[in-house]
Order: C-alpha cells, then structure tokens, then sequence
C-alpha cells in the first residue's frame, strides 16, 4: 500500500505520508488519558476535559514537529521532483535514511515543552492535588505516554520512508559515500526492549490494582518497571541482542573480505533461523563469485582480457565492427627446423617462454595477441580499444620485442614482424558453439605478407608506407626497402625498415612475396 501511495503521489508522498502517520499521536494521547483513568477515579468532566486539553496541546505539539520532518527532507526535493543523478540521489538518500533520527535530536525539546510541562501542571490543577508532590508521578506517567509516541514516531518514520529509500537507492553510485545517518540496530534493541518494558509495566500496574491504585501508585509503577527493565530483563535483552547481531556482524565482516578481493571468504552458519539461512545463503554466493572468478581467470587465459571483459559484458556474439587499426604479425625463423631437431616438448617449452615474453609488451603498448599460431603471432593495434595513436604502438612494441628476444636469446632465435595498418571488421566468427574474436580485412593479409619479406630482406622487422606515414613520431629512423609485389596486392607495396633493427645492405627486388 505504502509503495502504491509513493507512485501515485510522487514527490508529495512522503511529506503527506508523514503528516498523516504522526497523527497517531492523538489516539497514543487517547490512551494516555485512559490509563490515568485506571491510577485516579476520574469523573467524566474531569476525563472530558482532560482528553480536550491534552489533545489540543498534541495539536500544537505535531504541527511542530510535522514542520521539522518537513525541513528536514528539503535536500531530497531536487531528486523527488525529477532531477535524478547520482549527486542528488545522494543527498536525498541521506535525508531520507537519517530524517528519524534528525527529528528525535532535533525535535527531542518540543514534546517536552508543549506536552510533559503543561500537561503535568493542568493534571496538577484539574485533580486539585497537592503541587509539588502529585507533579512529579503525573510527569513520570506523561513521560512514559510520550516514549511510547516517540518510538511509534521513529519506527512509523523509517516505514513510511521505505517505499522511497527503495527509490532512490538504485540512483546511488556503487560503493562507499553514504554516510552514517541512521541510528545502528544494536542500539535500536537497547533502547527499544527497555522502553517497551517500562510501557508494558505502567500499563500492567494500573490494570492489575484498579483498587489501591493513585498517583502514588502511578510513580511506584514508573519507578520500579524501570529497575526491572535495566536490571532482570537487561540480561535478556542483551541475549537477545548478541543472537541477533553476533551472525550480521559476521556477514558484515565477511562482505568487507569480498570486497576487498578475497573470495574465500566464509561466515559461519549458526542455525538454521533467518540469520542463518542469510549466513548459508552469502556462502553459496561467494562460492559462485569464486567459481566466476575461476572462469574468468580461465577465459583471460585463452582470450586477451579487453576481449574477456566485453564478452562478459555483451555476450559471446560480439557485432563486426569496422576500425582502422595496425597489425602485426610475428614469425620465428628456422622453428620448423629446431622443432624437428629438439623435439615437441623443448619446442613447445621454447614457444611458451618467447610468448611469456612478448605478449606483456603487446599489453604495455595497448596492443593485443589476437591469435596464436604455432611459432606465428597476430596481433592487433587499434581493435577492440580504438586508438588514435595505433601506428606508433605498433612500431615501439615490435622494437621493444627485438630488443628483447636479443637480449634473452642472442642469434639462437630470430624473429621477423610485419607491420601494416588499415581498415579492418573486428568481431566473432564461428558456428556451432564455436566462436573467435578475430579481424579480417586485407590489411591482416598484407601484414602477413610483409612478414615472409623480412626472410629475403635480413631484416627484423619491415612495415608499410601505410603505416609509416601514420607515425608521429621517429623511432630511431627508418631506410626504405624499395617496392615489393605480394600476393592477393595488384599494387605493389612501399617498405620500409627501422634503422635499429635493419639488416646490413639493401634487399634485392621484392617480388610475389
């Protein structure tokens, strides 16, 4: 019902929602008046007169606090009346959640001054009772109706706030920022369980000695619930207390664990009650997360990680999309060679331990290894993060991997990388609940091309005019290689050679590459 009110009024629910909720405290006034009635013979002027008295001095009272609440929730207007991001969600959200505890510390003096005081003095004067020693058990028994207002006030006030809490928070941005506004559980009980005793033990008195009771009898009451309530029954509130909050406290450590990153992370399951349904419940989630986290980790294994996160994000099928990107395609020398000559394991030992190597330079350089292929790489500048820069990534990612290679492997290993840039479609290809995230387009091809010429050239790595007029900036220079013809390319293709990585002398023609 509360949620159905919220959307039908809109910004004006909670304020109209309040207004109408602290008027309960006429009918708590109501039966304030009726449980004096049970420590005094009231005659039916004195009641009426009474009930009319301290009703109007509730009017005066709630009209007062209503204003409060109400000035009290102005920072959530902007939110409620449309103006929705996460800064005002925010601030409403702060309003909202701490406006029963800003009205107690607020408000705290007004129920005071307007009803125990007053109310007291006309109880004093209406009964024609001794002033000073009728005042003070009459004020003990206002108190206790006014303890009772204020609990229903707090807790009708958080209720009543929900529908719009709810609201509000899917507008908040993820992670810490709300502040400590409401008042904490543990502290809810402690003040709670005692108040609740103290009402339940004036009303018990009055009840249970109809024929001695008085006003003596009324302060008697208020004095000795209270001992009971903060000396027996304060073990078992506190019982209570620690069932309740020992497995939230538990569940509150082990979130703070998860979001730090540990995902082993467990709270213990102490029953079989709601705490521990939730506690067993928060198990079975971490254990999944742990079992994502795995899958993930796996899945980055195998796919390059801005792949993983959008495959996460999107779905398996990932839409073609077009991009001018660079390509560089890698190829070890003579690896057919020492395959056959140190055997599978030592070759694929040897694979393993370049690749350690090169792909966290593609990674540093905002590149990624789109595909493994036997002692050949492929990899991709500019897809699927677009890079203005992709050109020069590229090239100081392939110097970086020669230098490298050389430094770890001397003339043991030598490598050939084809650089050529160009338009491409990046997305996944396959069927049959196969799929690869890949780039085709003849800038790949050319690529490929441009890496078989490095083994007529000597050089480490040649890339095309296409992406050296792309650079911004020198690399340590470069020295053309003249023209070569590749296959599949009806027009011949420029090449040029980085000065530190080029071989000695000029190439001969390049043809049919």
């Amino acid at each position: 019902m509360l949620t159905w009110s919220f959307r039908r009024f809109g910004a004006r629910y909670p304020r109209l929602a309040i207004a109408l909720w602290f008027q309960v405290a006429h009918l708590i006034v109501a039966g304030g008046v009726l449980l004096l009635d049970l420590y005094v013979d009231l005659t039916r002027t004195q009641l009426v007169t009474i009930f009319v008295v301290a009703e109007l001095a509730v009017l005066v009272e709630n009209a007062a606090a209503i204003g409060i609440v109400w000035r009290l929730l102005a920072p959530a207007d902007p939110w409620l009346r449309g103006d929705r991001n996460p800064r005002t969600a925010l601030k409403a959200w702060r309003a909202l959640a701490g406006a029963p505890l800003a009205f107690v510390r607020w408000g705290r003096a007004v129920p005071f001054l307007v009803n125990v005081i007053p109310i007291s003095v006309f109880l004093v004067y209406e009964l024609d009772a001794e002033l000073w020693p009728a005042f003070f058990p009459l004020a003990a028994g206002v108190a206790v109706v006014l303890l009772y207002g204020v609990f229903l006030r707090f807790f009708g006030l958080e209720l009543v706030l929900r529908p719009v809490l709810e609201e509000v928070s899917r507008d908040l941005p993820d992670g810490p920022g709300v502040a400590s506004v409401s008042v904490p559980l543990k502290w809810k009980l402690l003040i709670a369980l005692p108040a609740i005793n103290i009402i339940s033990g004036v009303t018990v008195v009055g009840l249970a000695s109809p024929d001695t009771a008085g006003l003596k009898q009324l302060g008697f009451g208020v004095l000795v619930t209270i001992g009971v309530s903060f000396t027996v029954s304060l073990e078992l509130s506190l019982l209570l207390l620690r069932s309740i909050l020992q497995p939230l406290d538990d569940l509150q450590h082990g979130t703070a664990r998860v979001a730090a990153g540990d995902l082993t992370a467990r709270v213990p399951v102490l029953g079989t009650d709601e705490t521990g349904r939730l506690a067993g419940s928060f198990n079975t989630m971490v254990s999944g997360l742990q079992e994502r986290e795995r899958l993930r980790e796996a899945f980055g294994a195998f796919v390059d990680p801005d792949v993983a996160e959008r495959v996460m994000a999107e779905g398996h099928v990932l839409e073609g999309q077009e991009a001018d990107v660079t390509v560089l395609f890698l190829d070890i020398r003579g690896f057919t060679a020492f395959a056959e000559r140190e055997g599978a394991r030592e070759a694929v030992a040897r694979l393993n331990d370049l690749y350690e190597l090169i792909v966290p330079v593609l990674v540093r350089h905002g590149g990624h290894a789109n595909k493994f292929i036997g002692d050949g790489l492929l990899a991709v500048f500019g897809a699927p993060e677009r890079l203005d820069d992709h050109a020069d990534r590229a090239v100081a990612a392939a110097l970086e991997i020669v230098t490298r290679a050389r430094a770890r492997y001397g003339e043991r290993l030598r490598l050939g990388i084809g650089l050529n840039s160009g338009p491409v479609v990046a997305g996944t290809i396959g069927g049959g609940g196969r799929v690869e995230f890949t780039v085709i387009g003849d800038a790949v091809n050319t690529a490929a091309r441009v890496e078989e010429a490095t083994r007529i050239t000597g050089d480490d790595i040649l890339l095309t005019e296409a992406t050296r007029v792309l650079l911004r900036a020198d690399h340590g220079g470069f020295v053309g290689r003249g023209d070569a013809e590749l296959k599949g390319k009806r027009e011949r293709v420029h090449l040029h050679a980085p000065l530190s990585g080029a071989a000695q002398g000029r190439a001969v023609q390049l043809r049919a590459i």
